[in-house]
């Protein structure tokens, strides 16, 4: 069983920067595409941001411009650099990655989420 394990979520104003870390618990799994998602009250977890072990990267509009997402292949970690933040981008954040010991037999692994919430 692989855990994910999340960090650096928090309270900031509107205008400012957050980076969020997830790490694998496990060193010795591979790990193909990482993604960041996000769930506000009321609404559907929704994608915000994608990256393949490769390095193509793909965000959802609202976001294209102000999030960077970037990984470390070596450290089985996920990062999600947010600047220009807004209100809307208030929600709890998940990281995603599909993983395996086998190239090709990926399972999906969660997050527990942590919380972004912008003061406007």
């Amino acid at each position: 069983q692989v855990q994910l394990v999340e960090s650096g979520g928090g309270l900031v104003q509107a205008g400012g920067s957050l980076r969020l870390s997830c790490a694998a618990s496990r060193s010795t799994i591979s790990i193909n595409v990482m993604g960041w998602y996000r769930q506000a009250p009321g609404n559907q977890r929704e994608l915000v941001a994608g990256i393949t072990r490769g390095g193509t990267t793909n965000y959802a509009d609202s976001v294209k411009g102000r999030f960077n997402i970037s990984r470390d292949n070596d450290k089985n970690t996920v990062y999600l650099q947010m600047t220009s933040l807004k209100s809307e981008d208030t929600a709890v954040y998940y990281c995603k990655m599909e993983a395996g010991y086998i190239p090709g037999f990926w399972a999906d692994y969660w997050g527990q989420g942590t919380q972004v919430t912008v003061l406007s």
